[in-house]
């Protein structure tokens, strides 16, 4: 009975070290009215603190055609999205990292936008508008040297779009946005200290 109750106990503290954050949804659709036939790829994001438990964590869609729904020409994917993520804490927040890619007149892969967001910190459903952006060349010399060559500036690697250093400098032109829905569901948050507006946190009472 003790060895069980020992055994039980060692248990519960080993799944209260971490929390988990739970992501499903989709990539839904993308307002980019100077261009057409795209598709996009996705990418989370973390800090070292944090680990996948399961899910993908990255992805590429189908190309899609404009469909005129409400007025409003919109590239629709309905892109899943479904990954489980634990961490011992919030530091390094998961950031969605999208890239739009489509077809130039030589048949090539040339990016047409960049957007990045925080997963949401709250359970429940979310929508979420994701500004869209592309890097511009930084001197008129490279600007015209892409318009001869139809290359264009890109990241190397999608998680740049999710860091703060070296982004100060570079010169960007909103394209456009891409809507993606979410629903988020969190674990043990709150036992391990954290609010992240659900429900006040645990806190030990104070001794008398």
């Amino acid at each position: 009975g003790a060895a069980a109750l020992s055994a039980t106990s060692g248990l519960a503290r080993k799944n209260t070290d971490c929390f988990l954050l739970m992501a499903v949804g989709q990539i839904e659709s993308a307002d980019l009215p100077d261009h057409d036939n795209l598709y996009c790829r996705y990418s989370f994001v973390f800090g070292q603190d944090w680990a996948v438990a399961a899910g993908l964590e990255e992805g590429i869609g189908q190309i899609a055609q404009k469909n005129v729904s409400g007025g409003t020409a919109l590239l629709v994917w309905n892109l899943p999205l479904d990954i489980s993520l634990k961490s011992t804490n919030p530091f390094g927040w998961p950031q969605l990292v999208i890239a739009v890619y489509g077809l130039d007149l030589f048949g090539r892969d040339v990016v047409r936008g960049y957007g990045c967001i925080h997963v949401p910190t709250t359970p429940g459903r979310h929508r979420l508008r994701v500004p869209v952006f592309v890097p511009q060349p930084s001197s008129r010399l490279q600007a015209i040297s892409s318009w001869l060559t139809g290359r264009y500036p890109e990241f190397i690697e999608l998680s740049f779009v999710a860091r703060s250093r070296g982004r100060e400098v570079t010169q960007v032109s909103t394209q456009g946005h891409v809507t993606v829905k979410l629903n988020i569901v969190t674990k043990d948050m709150n036992t391990l200290g954290y609010s992240n507006g659900s429900c006040p946190p645990l806190v030990d009472a104070p001794a008398r």
